[in-house]
């Protein structure tokens, strides 16, 4: 079993400031679950899952300096999921059925006009804006439930089982949510 890290995010960050190898180590004994979880809800293999979290570490290790990330979590997790999703596009996952992302993609293709474009509007300064005003008028359950969906990209089994529901309620929630994303999108003209 791996020890726990005993140091604060700001700790870390100033190990990767300092060029302390063992940054990587601290990282990997406080996050390394976190971010293997979302490259594993992404690529679905675990080969390519341990690939991913260690490029995550190398692109940390590249991005500070100049970064100084508040939130580290948040930081890794935007990394590792990029990386999963570049590896997916680059093995042609759709084509061999493999992990949720296709699905997923499909799944907000009703939110916008073009599938392609998610990621691009994700990473847009104002639809990452309008992403967060939307979440937070949505109640803590249903929240909870898309960003598992949707930034985790958790199996919609997985996330019923999280919460006590059904798969068909759970998907249910998950059509209404978008209904109400898109609605939200288009009241702010961003559609």
């Amino acid at each position: 079993m791996k020890q726990k890290t005993t140091l604060s995010d700001e700790g870390i960050v100033r190990l990767y400031w300092e060029r302390s190898e063992s940054a990587i180590t601290c990282t990997d004994q406080k996050y390394g679950g976190y971010c293997r979880h979302i490259a594993r809800n992404i690529l679905f293999n675990e080969a390519d899952t341990e690939e991913c979290v260690n490029d995550t570490y190398l692109d940390a290790w590249d991005s500070m300096p100049p970064h100084k990330p508040t939130v580290l979590s948040a930081f890794l997790g935007k990394i590792t999921r990029r990386i999963a999703i570049d590896r997916v596009r680059y093995a042609n996952a759709e084509k061999r059925g493999g992990g949720e992302l296709p699905l997923v993609l499909d799944e907000l293709s009703d939110c916008v006009a073009d599938t392609s474009d998610v990621e691009a509007m994700i990473e847009e300064r104002e639809g990452v804006r309008l992403i967060r005003v939307f979440l937070l008028t949505l109640p803590n359950t249903e929240r909870r439930i898309f960003l598992r969906r949707y930034w985790y990209m958790d199996s919609v089994g997985t996330i019923a089982a999280v919460f006590g529901f059904s798969e068909s309620k759970t998907t249910s929630m998950l059509h209404r949510t978008r209904i109400k994303l898109r609605r939200f999108l288009e009241s702010e003209g961003y559609l």
